[in-house]
C-alpha cells in the first residue's frame, strides 16, 4: 500500500486532470463523479483516500466489498459502486450494498435485482460491449433498445457503461466513447427515460472519456498504484 501522503498527492493530481479535461470540453468539473477502483486494495488505502476527500469507491466482487464495508462502517457517507460483473445469485446481497451497479447485462439479472429490491428499484447502468469482445461482458449495441424495454420496469436505468478495447494510446478510446454518448442520446430519446449517466474512462483514458461526455470515471492505479496481489 502507498503511504497516505502519496495517495493524497495522487488523488489531487487526478482531480486536477479531471478539472482540466472538463474545462477543455466546456463542462463543469463538479458534474463528473470520480469513482476510485479499490479492488484488492486494503481498507486502510480506502480510508486514506477518504481522508483526502474521496467518497465514491468501486469494487469488483461482492464478498470483497462486504468485508470492506464492514471494516469502514463508521464512514456513513461512503458511496459504493459495483463495477465488476454481477452474477444473478449475488443479487440479493448486492442490491442493498451498492449505490450504483455499473454492469447490468441481462434480463435475468434485472429480474433478480427486482425480486429482492423492488422499491426503490436498484439503480443500474446498462453495460454495452461496443467492440464485441469475447473477453468482456455486456450487451451488443444492437440489443440495447430491446433490453431497456425489457428491464425498465424492474430497475432504475441511470445510463450506460462501456470499456473500450485495450490500446497503446488513450486517443484510441475516443471513437468508442463518442459512440456510447451518441447511443445514450438516441436511447433516451426513443425510450423517454432520463439516461443521464455515462460511465466511461479509466486510469489510461479517463481524460478522453470526460472530453466525450463521461459523467463517471473509474480510476484505480493512478491513485492507489498497482493492485495488491
Amino acid at each position: 500500500m502507498l503511504s497516505e501522503h502519496e495517495i493524497r498527492r495522487r488523488l489531487a493530481e487526478v482531480n486536477d486532470r479531471i478539472s482540466a479535461a472538463a474545462r477543455r470540453s466546456s463542462r463543469d468539473p463538479g458534474a463528473i463523479c470520480l469513482v476510485l477502483a479499490s479492488k484488492t486494495q486494503p481498507p486502510d488505502a480506502i480510508l486514506a483516500a477518504y481522508r483526502a476527500g474521496a467518497r465514491h469507491f468501486g469494487e469488483n466482487y461482492v464478498q470483497e466489498a462486504m468485508a470492506k464495508q464492514t471494516n469502514l462502517h463508521h464512514l456513513p457517507d461512503l458511496r459504493w459502486h459495483l463495477i465488476g460483473h454481477l452474477q444473478s445469485n449475488k443479487a440479493r446481497t448486492a442490491a442493498s450494498m451498492f449505490d450504483l451497479i455499473h454492469s447490468l447485462d441481462s434480463l435475468r439479472l434485472a429480474q433478480a435485482l427486482h425480486k429482492v429490491h423492488p422499491i426503490p428499484p436498484a439503480r443500474v447502468l446498462l453495460e454495452v460491449n461496443l467492440a464485441a469482445e469475447t473477453s468482456k461482458r455486456g450487451i451488443p449495441p444492437g440489443d440495447a433498445e430491446r433490453r431497456i424495454a425489457e428491464v425498465r420496469h424492474l430497475v432504475e436505468i441511470a445510463g450506460l457503461m462501456a470499456i473500450p478495447p485495450p490500446a497503446p494510446r488513450a486517443e484510441h478510446s475516443r471513437p468508442y466513447f463518442s459512440r456510447l454518448r451518441e447511443m445514450r442520446d438516441t436511447l433516451a430519446a426513443r425510450s423517454g427515460l432520463h439516461l443521464g449517466e455515462l460511465s466511461m474512462g479509466m486510469t489510461d483514458d479517463f481524460e478522453v472519456g470526460i472530453e466525450e461526455g463521461a459523467t463517471i470515471v473509474r480510476v484505480g492505479r493512478a491513485v492507489f498504484g498497482e493492485r495488491v496481489a
